[in-house]
């Protein structure tokens, strides 16, 4: 009977699958190892995105400026793709949030609140469809927030002042013109 061995000399490529069966073992172990380090990458930058997402509400563009430097830029695309999918950001309630806090604490002008959102790095088509979606609800505000600053600043300003003052703002023409007729009658 013959050994094993003189069976693989006899057959030299058997012997040849054999070591091709290991490298590929030893190759498909090296993948998990590698494969699972990523995961554990994506894991730990997540968890360090989210913190910061969670503490407070932030655009995308937010979560891309502070962590560009530290997390490499597909790793920080796909969590963020992750963190969008599951709800946690998302710029079109983000917006909504934003303009109902500052209508309800601040005096802006609608173009003033365009642009802090603009300056939060939200697209553009996005801002513009809620403000088109809104128009209304803003055009009141507007009005509301000029009436309120002339009412305030008439003590120490003159009319024309004011004028200047709200156009400075931001504040559109036709929502000056109407405040003052408004407070004047």
């Amino acid at each position: 009977m013959k050994s094993f061995e003189d069976f693989l000399q006899n057959h030299p490529n058997i012997k040849y699958s054999n070591e091709n069966l290991n490298n590929n073992i030893k190759t498909k172990q090296a993948n998990i190892k590698e494969e699972h380090a990523n995961i554990e990458e994506f894991d730990k930058a997540k968890t360090k995105v989210l913190k910061y997402v969670l503490h407070k509400k932030r655009t995308e563009q937010e979560i891309k400026k502070k962590f560009c430097q530290e997390i490499d830029e597909n790793l920080l695309e796909d969590i963020i793709q992750n963190l969008k999918e599951n709800g946690y950001i998302n710029d079109v309630s983000y917006i909504k949030r934003a303009v109902n806090e500052f209508m309800a604490i601040r005096t802006l002008s609608i173009k003033e609140i365009y642009l802090k959102l603009y300056e939060k790095g939200i697209n553009i088509n996005i801002i513009e469809e809620y403000f088109e979606q809104n128009q209304e609800i803003l055009e009141q505000y507007e009005l509301s927030c000029v009436k309120k600053i002339i009412l305030k600043k008439s003590m120490q300003m003159e009319k024309e002042e004011i004028e200047n003052f709200l156009y400075k703002k931001g504040y559109k023409t036709e929502n000056i013109k109407k405040a003052f007729e408004e407070i004047e009658n």
